[in-house]
């Protein structure tokens, strides 16, 4: 009897298996590759943005990543086509010396310019931020821009844009161990004001934040960390103070991450499941999963993007204006994948 019971019980979680998949099939529209050969030896750090013309995605992209002849990469997608990818900034210095380029960071002022925030040194301890801007949705480009002394932009995940018409960076730094920090703009980007909210960054060694949002002015961010876990903070004041940093129930294997608040409220969040910290980068950047929450505490993993060996990191998302949920990231380093995703068939 009691093999029985076991045997129904593996059934049908087999059955579930199944079940589970063909709705995350469902759910996955498209999936391809931004380019294809690559332009460049290896690749990393994908960003993705809508404008008014259709999106855009940027990478950095060189012989390997700290390798001066890193350059941050940009394609764009015309008619249902990635266009070549080319070259739009790189880190020669006017006396000719050259730093690799890192994280770059796009972000689409409403009915205004496309901005490319990037950053420039030659590793993230020493690094500096960088931007330029587009006025022809990503086409052309202006000349390269250092930001003021200490401000270093969005570090690698979306700033945004709040009904205030307050512009937060989510951002961190690496010199005095891993903390994180935000950049405020009450002007679109003219002038910045630095916000160091935690006092607990003893207890966790966090970088790289993004920013989720709801209502009464209550906004949330989930970071990569070295603790095995993403870890979290709530702001109920548009991002000026900060509750303490704690833990959530994801685990993180020392990786990038990205979420979004979706039009229906939903919270959507890109990540690898994975939590052995171990090789190379930290950990295992496999399994690449989708999560969702309703209120920022419980997530539930809905849809796994990748889960063969190799690495599959740091992932960008947003979410169009038709509803559609549009995710690029690290392909074992040597392309970056698109995947777009309808969150109506999300389980």
């Amino acid at each position: 009897m009691k093999f029985i019971f076991m045997l129904i019980m593996v059934l049908l979680s087999f059955n579930s298996m199944i079940i589970a998949q063909k709705v995350n099939n469902k759910a996955i529209i498209l999936e391809e590759f931004v380019f294809d050969p690559p332009p460049s030896p290896e690749c990393h750090a994908s960003t993705i943005v809508e404008t008014p013309k259709g999106l855009v995605v940027a990478w950095f992209g060189g012989t390997y990543e700290r390798h001066k002849d890193v350059e941050i990469l940009l394609s764009r997608k015309i008619s249902d086509k990635w266009t070549t990818p080319i070259s739009v900034a790189n880190g020669v210095q006017k006396n000719g010396e050259r730093y690799p380029c890192w994280n770059p960071v796009l972000f689409q002022i409403p009915e205004g310019r496309l901005i490319l925030f990037y950053k420039v040194g030659p590793n993230p301890r020493e690094w500096w931020g960088v931007f330029k801007t587009s006025d022809d949705n990503g086409k052309s480009w202006s000349d390269a821009t250092k930001l003021p002394k200490g401000i270093l932009g969005p570090i690698k995940n979306k700033p945004i844009l709040l009904n205030s018409r307050r512009l937060i960076s989510p951002s961190s730094t690496e010199h005095d161990g891993w903390r994180v920090h935000f950049e405020i703009s009450e002007d679109l980007g003219e002038t910045w004001k630095i916000i160091y909210p935690f006092e607990n960054i003893e207890k966790f060694n966090v970088i790289q934040p993004t920013i989720l949002t709801y209502h009464n002015n209550k906004l949330q961010i989930l970071c990569r960390s070295k603790e095995d876990q993403i870890i979290t903070s709530w702001s109920e004041d548009d991002g000026i103070t900060w509750s303490p940093l704690k833990n959530t129930s994801l685990p993180n294997p020392n990786s990038g991450i990205d979420a979004v608040t979706l039009n229906s409220e939903l919270q959507l969040i890109v990540y690898n499941h994975s939590k052995k910290t171990v090789g190379k980068w930290g950990g295992p950047r496999t399994p690449l999963n989708v999560a969702v929450s309703q209120d920022g505490e419980n997530w539930n993993k809905v849809l796994t993007l990748e889960d063969g060996e190799g690495e599959y990191s740091y992932p960008a998302i947003i979410q169009s204006k038709d509803g559609l949920v549009h995710i690029t990231y690290t392909w074992k380093r040597l392309k970056i994948k698109y995947v777009v995703v309808d969150p109506k068939k999300l389980p």
